[in-house]
């Protein structure tokens, strides 16, 4: 069976990226609940180099304890640019938890149906990381369609 004319299957792109601004934002839980590590809200804005190029606006929320680099965060992001030479914006989300050492418990995916323009339809999971250089890296496995 062929593919539907357009559509893009089994495609990898890679790029960095770089925070330009991480604000936390108040947060107001109802009912308060008081655990050991304290959650916190934040917004970000991302710059994207690369095969994915363009920039994010992100919700960013983590339990987490500075001193120590242990917790775990999940963050929504909505981005706009041109993956692999093509033109639209999307949402992804991504989590993870570190205990200081270690990076595990990775999910990373495509909301669906979130595409558009030249991105509508895409589908997929991705990845970050950071090199010891402190370099930020993503890659996303996705199809067109």
């Amino acid at each position: 069976m062929s593919e539907a004319p357009g559509t893009v299957a089994g495609m990898r792109a890679t790029g960095t990226f770089t925070v330009k601004s991480f604000k936390p934002a108040a947060l107001e839980q109802d009912p308060a609940v008081t655990t050991a590590l304290p959650v916190g809200v934040a917004t970000m804005e991302k710059h994207f180099e690369g095969e994915i190029e363009g920039r994010s606006a992100t919700l960013f929320t983590a339990a987490y304890d500075q001193e120590k680099g242990v917790g775990t965060y999940v963050a929504m992001e909505s981005f706009e640019g041109t993956l692999a030479g093509r033109e639209g914006a999307f949402n992804f989300v991504h989590s993870a938890t570190t205990t200081g050492s270690d990076r595990t418990t990775e999910f990373f995916t495509v909301v669906p149906a979130s595409g558009t323009a030249g991105l509508a339809g895409i589908t997929g999971t991705g990845g970050l990381s950071v090199d010891p250089d402190g370099t930020h890296r993503i890659w996303l496995d996705y199809e067109l369609g």
